[in-house]
């Protein structure tokens, strides 16, 4: 699955020959520099969306609940409105729009989002690359700008005649949201940036430096990973329980050594 043996007319370097790049380093080309901060930016912005699934899903247990006890109308009268159930469902739509929208440029840079790849994953390296880089020119980067300029326009305009929500009871200041939308279109697109540069150094870089890629991977590791996670093989697993029963008997050992030592002295 690893072989890193060349064929006749195969032009990639030797695996002697391929240098593994310390992205910490000066001598990291500027591209890959921009790329690995972008993906980091990205990255942090997705896991901190991420964890809006914990407010989305407590709202939504206490507006059931509430509702099924019949305590609600108390708890507005005397608590205030915050506990309606029209502001309850409001803001469960309000916190999915933002885990949805955070999480796509996490989604990409991760190489989790949803692929219909049969034909690709039949293709060689360069292919995919090349692929990757004209679905990202011509289509990812262009239509979510797009998407972006309406969004900003949908979400000024919101700004400006101070939106609220259609109903006389919902949540005010509607542009907050609609403005997290913009903010997750500008992640998607800095998502496919990040990917972008890399691809590029791919078509047209140094053959022979390696560097963490997003969304494809490198000839020799091909088939190590699925949906941007290590592939794992259960025949090359260690079975949990044995590997439990064997760190059991290695403390043993271990605690035995001493007594052992103390007594031959």
């Amino acid at each position: 699955m690893n072989d890193t043996r060349t064929t006749p007319g195969d032009t990639r370097p030797s695996p002697e020959t391929v240098k593994e790049l310390d992205l910490s380093s000066q001598d990291v080309p500027r591209a890959i520099r921009i790329s690995e901060a972008l993906r980091k930016f990205v990255d942090a912005v997705g896991r901190f969306g991420s964890w809006l699934f914990i407010p989305m899903i407590l709202i939504t247990v206490m507006d059931v609940i509430l509702r099924k006890i019949g305590v609600q109308y108390w708890l507005i009268t005397h608590l205030g409105r915050s506990f309606d159930s029209t502001v309850l469902q409001e803001l469960e739509w309000h916190f999915h729009t933002g885990l949805f929208t955070l999480v796509l440029g996490y989604g990409y840079i991760w190489n989790t989002h949803v692929r219909v790849d049969l034909v690709r994953e039949n293709l060689a390296f360069r292919k995919k690359a090349w692929l990757e880089f004209i679905g990202l020119t011509f289509f990812l980067i262009p239509y979510c700008s797009i998407v972006i300029y309406f969004a900003f326009e949908y979400a000024y305009d919101s700004y400006a005649m101070n939106e609220i929500s259609a109903s006389t009871v919902g949540l005010t200041h509607r542009w907050i949201i609609k403005s997290v939308l913009v903010f997750g279109l500008l992640m998607a697109v800095a998502a496919g940036i990040a990917v972008w540069l890399q691809v590029v150094m791919i078509l047209w870089g140094p053959q022979d430096i390696r560097f963490p890629l997003m969304t494809i991977e490198w000839p020799e590791e091909a088939g190590s990973k699925i949906e941007g996670k290590t592939r794992l093989e259960l025949e090359e697993m260690e079975d949990e329980f044995e590997r439990r029963e064997r760190e059991r008997r290695e403390r043993e050992q271990q605690a035995r050594a001493p007594d052992s030592s103390s007594g031959s002295s």
